[in-house]
């Protein structure tokens, strides 16, 4: 097992920081919460519904996640890869864009300030670059649930602080969004509250100011 006796809740408005140390199943956490991870026990729901039981289309509309290292598209502009965001809108069938697709990947280019990159191969942009489109493609996706593994893991300090900035923009809209991040600091800085993972369990789940204790933080990082 990977992670046990793990019990939390995000409310719609809240950015919750899922913190830890390497191979403490942040990430694997986070892929569960999205429903692709298979549970051995216990449930994660959504608005009551559990996660698990919705079809990969409805999830996608609930539930949105993106990971700091994720694939790679061939030969797609920035716009498309947006636009990758409204597929659980449309039957399968259907691969043509909607006024209302349209509208969406332009108000979500335009959040994510990355208008000047709209028409450029993805594949071309630097590593910085891209996470702001994965979030780009996140806000046209307009999932009630954000997961975003490391989304600041290849920024400098003032794209940190703009990335962070916009995510707690979309949270103050009424999303709920669970971040996984490495640096302290930053997750005090932004977060609600911080979750603590450690031990194969979640240590601690609670404002920075109570879980930030030093004897903890020395038992978890050493």
């Amino acid at each position: 097992r990977i992670l046990e006796n793990v019990s939390f809740t995000v409310s719609d408005g809240e950015l919750l920081a899922l913190v830890g140390p390497n191979g403490a199943g942040k990430s694997t956490l986070l892929r569960a919460m999205a429903g692709m991870r298979p549970l051995e026990a216990g449930s994660i729901a959504v608005g009551g519904r559990a996660v698990q039981s919705l079809a990969g289309r409805e999830r996608g509309r609930v539930v949105a996640l993106i990971e700091a290292d994720g694939p790679l598209p061939d030969r797609m502009t920035v716009a498309d890869v947006v636009a990758g965001g409204r597929l659980p809108y449309r039957p399968w069938w259907r691969w043509s864009s909607t006024s209302e697709d349209r509208r969406a990947v332009d108000a979500a280019i335009g959040l994510t300030e990355i208008a000047a990159l709209r028409d450029r191969p993805f594949a071309e942009l630097s590593s910085g670059e891209r996470q702001r489109v994965w979030i780009a493609l996140a806000v046209a996706q307009d999932a009630r649930v954000l997961l975003l593994d490391e989304p600041t893991s290849h920024l400098d300090i003032r794209h940190t602080f703009e990335m962070l900035t916009l995510v707690r923009r979309l949270v103050a809209g009424g999303k709920a969004a669970v971040v996984v991040l490495h640096d302290l600091n930053v997750a005090a800085a932004f977060a609600d509250r911080v979750a603590l993972l450690g031990s194969r369990t979640l240590l601690a789940c609670d404002t920075p100011a109570r879980v930030y204790d030093e004897a903890l933080l020395g038992r978890v990082y050493g």
